[in-house]
């Protein structure tokens, strides 16, 4: 019967079914995480580059997205969901290998297998 519900939950909601408000506070939260990621790593390196920001912004914003319908799936709260976009905007690609090596071992399959 929870399946049932999950389902149909599921099937309510779709990329589409979102206002533009929504997906400008998921967007400007992941480019935030996404600019303090890129800051530390400049920090870090000591040198700055306008192409890899350009793509660290990028992928967070993807990882950002991504995180965002995960957190719509699994029933989180709101707010939970907000510090959940931030946070893997600022890990942006690790973010996106983790939910590589999450799914690959919920398929059974090794993460590793394509390359």
């Amino acid at each position: 019967m929870q399946e049932i519900q999950e389902v149909a939950h599921a099937a309510a909601k779709s990329p589409t079914s979102y206002g533009i408000l929504t997906y400008v506070w998921v967007f400007a939260l992941a480019l935030l995480g996404g600019v303090a990621g890129a800051i530390r790593r400049a920090k870090a390196d000591g040198k700055i580059s306008m192409a890899e920001i350009i793509g660290e912004l990028a992928i967070s914003a993807f990882a950002g997205i991504v995180t965002f319908y995960l957190c719509e799936w699994a029933g989180l709260s709101q707010l939970l969901s907000a510090a959940m976009v931030g946070i893997s905007g600022h890990m942006g690609s690790r973010a996106i290998f983790t939910f590589e090596k999450v799914w690959s071992a919920k398929l059974g399959a090794t993460a590793d297998a394509d390359r």
